[in-house]
């Protein structure tokens, strides 16, 4: 990084850390006692409880009430603006809970729409960490529509809002705010296999106007870092079991597609194929309370929501896309890792594929197999990646995890992958974390892979001549065997007001794991930067936080490849929930053999949501970058915008753009210039019947995706969908034809699947 970049940096930096001193004052607290890892008692209900967001059932006569509510954000444990009451009971087969929220209900934010769609609600949560580990935890959300929202949170990767449960809700709008029933079955929860259970539990109500308020039963300390560690407790759940029976889940697939016989040439033929149909089933045996078997034959791992488009004119590795299969949902948490050694997706098109998950006090045990009829293949490089289809292969992954005491573990996995044109791809990796005390915290992951390549050079005959590891090896399926090593270790402070982390990582150039996702080798990577939070009282900001850091990486060789260092505020303000981001980075780095110095990009980031039926987001980057396909620095030009529309309770309209552009500063050649736009259109006709349109237009290929779906959900997995895909593509003027639209591809589509629980 040269002088003058150096220079605006340390201004930069500067003057964020100078605007929040000048902004801080104590927060003020009301005369108000909360309560910190409350403890509660229950019983079992007094009668029956019918879901349906009425409380006046005889069996809340006798439940557990609790009122005493803190704002844990952004208040810190003062008294809430709103009071809310929460019932809870139980009986063998179901954890009752009832929300009553008191508010004027013509303030009350509430959409119809699916499950986990919601997002700038009223809502109520329920939290439960049924091992008490603070390692994973379940989180059931309903907002005052009775909308479901379910998640499974872990330590490592946070929420996952992919997962979902089979449970009850309702809830209905009153005079005084909302009221909310939930009914949480022990058949789909984990837990102890004992006959008294003590879970950590916590309530929380979010309360959305001007500013985003979260209320909680428990207090916090936002000096400890361990959030599931602050929850309360419940006892008095005795006698309950997981449930020993069968979950059969089958589906029944159909789609019809068709395409241009030449897709280079409008005026070719359209091409129909026959109409397929697949039969799938899958089962689910809950061995005991915390060991739960499945197995699935010929399974649909089909998306219904279609992956939104990235921009990747401008990257040289493989894209990363969300995990959104149910079959993976079970144990989720138990398989995920620093290094993401088991990347779900890496399972493409399996024929089979069965799996074990279990869990004892402070142990979780996962094993997965399946045969992959379509195998990604991912080739690493220091600058690059490529991914090919080898094939058919088998996978196997097992993993277990030891919790020795709150946040603490430590975990071993194990995945290889065979070929069936000879090769294979073994793992073995050993991580563990580390709580040390309040606010810190040391994470570590070692891995080492063994890889036998297959023996089919012409698959791969387009990589010719490409070598690694100093020319040792041949990129390309040639018989090879090689190993290699990865390490990843980090130390962090998460506090209330002085956050920190530093980050050392590196792969070698002869590390591939073929199960995983780690799609740049060969380097060694220290990483870092530190935040200090800032809580004006008397102004129009809530939170303002000035942060520095930086990044730097070299090769195995000892060349510097990449050095950038960065500073910047973010922070909160009082109206519209507006958050905001304003950063500054500079450096350089080496890419092919060559040094691009004077990089730079200045960036703005912004999101409010105006009302209830409008939310707004944006952000604004540019500076000088590498064009890498170009080989040359170029001012490049980076803008999202985002639209959230709720003309009436059951219709959204989200819309986004994400617009790239970046040319010579001195010739003015431009480098790349394009935009994505996707747009989503839900209409919620009843709680289980819903429509969807979903467009997309890719200006960089000049094509169009339309996809039309009709829904009709009963539950989380019994569902029936029917719906289209139809892709277009603009074919340039020619001497054959003039300039037109066409549809190159289309699909239609049919899926029925119902959950049997026997």
């Amino acid at each position: 990084m040269n002088k003058q970049s150096s220079l605006k940096l340390w201004m930069f930096a500067i003057i964020c850390i100078l605007i929040g001193i000048l902004s801080f004052k104590a927060f003020g607290r009301p005369d108000f006692q909360p309560v910190f890892r409350p403890v509660l008692e229950i019983g079992k209900s007094s009668g029956a409880i019918v879901i349906d967001g009425d409380l006046s059932d005889q069996g809340w006569m006798n439940a557990k009430k609790i009122n005493s509510f803190v704002e844990r954000n952004p208040g810190e444990n003062i008294l809430p603006l709103v009071e809310t009451i929460v019932s809870i009971t139980h009986d063998a087969d179901y954890l009752y809970v009832a929300f009553k929220c008191k508010d004027d209900p013509n303030s009350i934010r509430a959409t119809m729409c699916q499950r986990d769609q919601y997002g700038a609600d009223d809502a109520v949560s329920l939290l439960l960490d049924t091992y008490g580990t603070a390692s994973w935890a379940y989180i059931f959300n309903v907002n005052p529509y009775g909308i479901q929202k379910d998640k499974l949170w872990s330590s490592i990767s946070g929420e996952d809002l992919g997962f979902d449960l089979v449970w009850k809700s309702a809830a209905k709008i009153t005079d005084d705010g909302y009221q909310v029933e939930m009914a949480i079955p022990f058949s789909s929860l984990r837990f102890p296999n004992s006959d008294i259970q003590k879970w950590k539990i916590d309530f929380w109500r979010i309360h959305p106007r001007e500013v985003y308020h979260q209320y909680s039963w428990a207090a916090y300390d936002k000096n400890e870092q361990c959030f599931p560690c602050q929850w309360g407790t419940v006892e008095g759940i005795s006698n309950v079991e997981s449930g020993k029976g069968f979950e059969i889940l089958p589906a029944i697939v159909a789609n019809q597609t068709g395409q241009l016989t030449d897709v280079s040439n409008p005026n070719s033929s359209f091409s129909n194929k026959k109409i397929k149909g697949e039969l799938s089933v899958g089962a689910k045996y809950s061995v005991t309370s915390d060991i739960t078997a499945e197995a699935s034959y010929n399974p649909d791992f089909s998306q219904i929501e279609a992956d939104a488009q990235q921009i990747d004119v401008n990257s040289t590795i493989a894209l990363r896309y969300a995990e959104r299969r149910p079959f993976f949902q079970e144990g989720s948490d138990i398989f995920q890792t620093m290094f993401n050694s088991f990347y779900t997706r890496m399972i493409n098109d399996p024929q089979y594929a069965a799996k074990v998950t279990g869990r004892t006090e402070g142990n979780s045990l996962g094993y997965v197999v399946a045969r992959d009829e379509n195998s990604p293949y991912i080739f690493p490089l220091d600058e690059r990646s490529i991914t090919i289809n080898s094939g058919k292969s088998l996978v196997n992954v097992i993993r277990g995890l030891h919790t020795f005491s709150d946040a603490s573990k430590i975990g071993v996995l194990i995945s290889d992958r065979r070929f069936e044109n000879g090769g294979y791809g073994t793992v073995l990796s050993l991580d563990g974390t580390l709580r040390l005390g309040q606010s810190y915290g040391v994470n570590g992951q070692y891995i080492r892979t063994y890889t036998k390549e297959p023996n089919n050079p012409t698959l791969t005959k387009r990589f010719g001549g490409i070598t690694f590891a100093d020319g040792k090896h041949t990129l390309g399926f040639d018989g090879e065997y090689f190993s290699g090593d990865a390490f990843i270790t980090n130390i962090r402070r998460n506090s209330r007001n002085w956050n920190f982390y530093v980050d050392y990582n590196q792969i070698e150039p002869a590390y591939r794991t073929e199960t995983g996702y780690d799609p740049v080798v060969n380097h060694r990577t220290v990483s870092g930067n530190t935040r200090y939070n800032f809580y004006p009282e008397q102004t129009v900001i809530s939170r303002i936080a000035p942060y520095i850091g930086g990044f730097e990486r070299w090769n195995f060789d000892g060349q510097k490849k990449i050095e950038n260092y960065f500073a910047g505020c973010n922070g909160d303000l009082k109206f519209a929930q507006t958050n905001f981001n304003v950063g500054y980075g500079g450096g350089s780095e080496v890419f092919n053999n060559s040094k691009f110095d004077g990089l730079w990009t200045m960036q703005f980031t912004v999101n409010s949501q105006l009302t209830d039926a409008i939310g707004v987001g944006g952000s604004y980057m540019f500076g000088r970058s590498i064009a890498y396909f170009a080989m040359r620095r170029g001012n490049e030009k980076l803008v999202n915008l985002s639209v959230s529309v709720k003309p009436i309770d059951r219709l959204t309209i989200d819309g986004e753009v994400d617009f790239a552009k970046s040319n010579n500063s001195e010739t003015g050649e431009e480098y790349y210039n394009g935009y994505i736009a996707r747009t989503r259109i839900q209409l919620q006709v009843s709680k289980e019947f819903s429509f969807r349109l979903l467009t997309q237009y890719n200006n960089f290929n000049e094509g169009w995706d339309i996809d039309p779906l009709l829904t009709y959900r009963l539950s989380s997995f019994s569902v029936l969908y029917v719906g289209s895909t139809f892709d277009f593509l603009k074919f340039p003027e020619s001497p054959m034809y003039e300039s037109q639209w066409k549809v190159s591809s289309r699909q239609y589509f049919m899926k029925l699947q119902y959950l049997f629980q026997i």
